[in-house]
């Protein structure tokens, strides 16, 4: 069974996920620790629990999801992995960075290995499908587990939201309908685990989403 740890991290709130099992083997998900406070946070997790990290997934390539990524590949060994069309049609980090005028000073990873729609992502007794959801971003990606129930919708689908469409590659008709035909088709009860605020689940959002 997957036990889904997240965190809150960076000045735009990301939540990073620690998925593991009882093997103890883990993936990172967007992981966007930028301090070093939020480092040792992480490392600390991951140290106490006696995890061995494996992958470092990207549900997508915007600035903040991927703030992380060095630390992770520096302390981890794991590389990121992403769809390709977020690589072929984003900014790279650097340039989203002189877009935002942000003050941040940080060395990223060129992300070379690629996920594609219904990949199976496999750690220790576990397994994570990938879901191609574009709309926010045109490689975004959730990546859901059936046999724990629950999915991971990236910045796709909020609880009482959904993803903004403003950005580069956003489109709102390509995003509904990703949300309409990839998640809302999951089972009620699946677990919602977005890249920002509190988890939700699929039932509550066919409810009582204002965008749906």
């Amino acid at each position: 069974m997957i036990t889904v740890k997240t965190f809150t991290f960076n000045p735009v709130a990301v939540n990073t996920c620690v998925l593991h099992d009882e093997t103890g083997d883990a993936v990172l998900v967007d992981c966007g620790c930028v301090t070093p406070a939020e480092e040792r946070a992480l490392s600390d997790y991951v140290s106490g629990q006696g995890l061995t990290v494996k992958r470092l997934l990207c549900t997508h390539l915007h600035l903040d999801h991927v703030l992380g990524n060095r630390f992770a590949e520096r302390t981890y060994g794991v590389r990121p992995e992403a769809h390709r069309d977020d690589t072929e049609q984003l900014p790279p980090p650097e340039a989203q960075i002189r877009f935002m005028r942000l003050p941040l000073s940080v060395e990223f990873v060129k992300v070379e290995n690629f996920l594609t729609d219904g990949e199976t992502i496999a750690f220790g007794r576990s397994e994570l499908t990938a879901l191609h959801t574009p709309g926010h971003s045109p490689g975004s990606l959730c990546f859901y587990a059936p046999k724990d129930g629950f999915v991971l919708a990236g910045d796709v689908l909020f609880q009482s939201g959904i993803g903004r469409t403003d950005l580069w590659g956003g489109d709102f008709d390509t995003l509904m309908a990703s949300i309409r035909e990839r998640l809302l088709t999951l089972p009620d009860d699946t677990a919602v685990y977005p890249g920002h605020g509190p988890s939700t689940t699929v039932k509550r959002e066919k409810r009582n989403n204002p965008f749906l």
